[in-house]
């Protein structure tokens, strides 16, 4: 059962509780003593108005408190003997809002003025007696009303604190998993990167002055190890701290596409709408979609001509890559994981890929990214 399908709304519930606190005091103000005529008409209302006030005490609690306090007075002044239960509902609501306070001198104040009150038009000692045990239980009352916003007060500051500390050890921890990934990253990849940089850039040296050409895919790989150098390098300032500038964007398009250039594939670049500032996902998500989608180009497909299309829409941008290589079995049966990384990237923006043979031949990768709904 969803029980948050028949939540009430706090603005309903402080309304119920108001329109039942002011039933309950009109109904022993009314069944009880009370004065008759215009008396009891404004004692009336201002027993109605004591409850009522008790609607607004989550928005403005001292508001509630004086205007309860006020309509004890009024109709505890008109002849209504009715203990005051809207004004201890306000002071439970005022304490445990912080108002400690003010709170306790208006209701210092209040409990003088009622005092006050019953010593000018008391009836003799009998009814004077009454009045002082009247007083005696509304103290208590009070007294009670205002320990329990207190607690109340404390235990959610309490569960507050526990909460944030609960966050910050998570931080800490995701902190700590993201130092030692990085670690792992620095201890394993970069030795192995730095050997292939090194030994492509020392044969194309080498062979450059012996007066040989330089193989392209040579040039290619040491292109792939300068550019993997570089990634890695600020892959690992990214995990060390979050301050770290992003990963490429969009504004890398141009240079990742001519690194594909140095191949025997030919690659083009075409951007078509008009170009304007993008969320930061959008552009990371989009380079890596076209970097992705030409590695497997280079890589698997056997072709010679790729093309990039990335167009700029009102609320969306669109990324097309197609080659004319032949599309490997294992690529249409069952994406890598170069496809599902990029069907991930996609989706956790609410984008759309396509991916597939094309029908004149060749592969082609399809991202629609919302610009809108990007994080």
């Amino acid at each position: 059962m969803n029980k948050g399908r028949f939540a009430v709304p706090a603005g309903v519930t402080d309304w119920l509780i108001a329109v039942g606190v002011a039933a309950l005091l009109l109904g022993s103000g009314l069944s009880g003593p009370h004065p008759s005529g215009d008396r009891e008409l404004l004692g009336s209302a201002l027993l109605a108005a004591g409850g009522l006030a008790l609607a607004v005490r989550r928005r403005a609690p001292l508001v509630a408190l004086a205007v309860a306090g006020l309509s004890a007075v009024g109709y505890q002044a008109a002849g209504f003997e009715v203990l005051a239960v809207s004004y201890l509902v306000a002071v439970y609501a005022a304490v445990r809002a912080g108002h400690r306070s003010a709170t306790l001198a208006l209701t210092v104040a209040l409990l003088a003025v009622l005092q006050l009150s019953a010593l000018v038009s008391h009836d003799g000692p009998a009814r004077e007696a009454v009045t002082q045990a009247r007083s005696t239980l509304e103290i208590a009352w009070l007294i009670a009303a205002f320990s329990a916003g207190e607690a109340v007060r404390l235990a959610e500051r309490r569960a507050d604190e526990a909460e944030h500390t609960r966050e910050e050890t998570a931080r800490r921890r995701a902190d700590e998993e993201r130092l030692r990934i990085a670690r792992e990253l620095h201890d394993s990849l970069t030795h192995q990167i730095s050997v292939i940089k090194v030994q492509s850039e020392a044969a194309v040296h080498v062979a450059r002055r012996r007066g040989e050409q330089v193989p392209e895919a040579l040039l290619a790989i040491q292109e792939a190890g300068r550019e993997a150098s570089r990634e890695l390098r600020a892959t690992l300032e990214a995990l060390r701290d979050d301050d770290t500038a992003p990963p490429p964007g969009l504004d890398h398009i141009h240079h990742l596409v001519k690194q594909f250039q140095t191949t025997r594939l030919k690659t083009t670049l075409t951007i078509d709408g008009h170009p304007h500032a993008l969320p930061a996902t959008v552009g990371r998500t989009a380079y890596r979609i076209v970097q992705e989608s030409l590695t497997n180009v280079s890589r698997h497909a056997a072709a010679t001509t790729a093309a990039v299309l990335i167009h700029y829409r009102p609320d969306t941008l669109a990324i097309r890559v197609d080659d004319n290589g032949k599309t490997p079995q294992d690529i249409t049966q069952m994406p890598g994981l170069g496809l599902l990384g990029m069907r991930e990237r996609v989706t956790a923006l609410g984008g759309r890929l396509h991916t597939g043979s094309r029908s004149s031949g060749g592969f082609t990768v399809q991202a629609e990214l919302p610009i809108d709904g990007a994080p």
